[in-house]
């Protein structure tokens, strides 16, 4: 009889906790924020400074637990033609899954998009957290997407290469100590 009520303990306590870590993971540390305040910015061609697109309907989400966890929706007027001819394209990217409540980010479909040539990908801001840079895609017909994305710094850093001179001081919560 003890065996069956300790079993039944442990089973009632590891589904809690599924439930739980199911929870933070999907839910617990996502806040929906909003647009920033000097706009959704592009870098042009050719320059270090963003320049600010042209946007409506934005939506977001971020956490606090990890600068890779900002998705963001909008739209803007501005056609892929306009777009490639200004701003710095990125190549050979992928986006990044969204929790599935937040329904106007679609990683799946905006992969299908960026394969087929009917969406494209710029980048937004190099470093805005440290190794981590910001990447708009835009389809053809003005929809676009906002994730956070490791750069070559930020993948050196995270698993432990040395980072090099090409990249910016670690901050101190990163940096390693001896």
């Amino acid at each position: 009889m003890m065996g069956k009520i300790l079993g039944t303990v442990i089973m009632v306590s590891a589904l809690l906790a599924g439930a739980a870590l199911y929870y933070l993971q999907v839910y617990g540390f996502y806040e929906e924020v909003d647009a920033p305040a000097e706009g959704i910015m592009l870098l042009p061609l050719g320059s270090a400074e963003g320049e600010v697109i042209p946007m409506e309907n934005f939506r977001a989400i971020d956490a606090d637990s990890s600068p890779i966890r900002y998705r963001a929706c909008f739209n803007t007027p501005y056609s892929l033609a306009l777009l490639t001819e200004t701003f710095q394209m990125v190549e050979d990217i992928e986006p990044r899954n969204a929790p599935g409540w937040f329904d106007c980010f679609d990683a799946a479909a905006l992969g299908a998009e960026l394969e087929a040539g009917t969406a494209l990908t710029f980048l937004s801001q190099k470093n805005i957290h440290f190794g981590v840079d910001r990447i708009v895609a835009v389809t053809s017909d003005g929809r676009g997407y906002i994730w956070h994305e490791l750069n070559d710094c930020g993948d050196k850093a995270y698993d432990g290469t040395i980072v090099g001179e090409e990249c910016p001081p670690l901050p101190s919560r990163i940096a390693p100590t001896e």
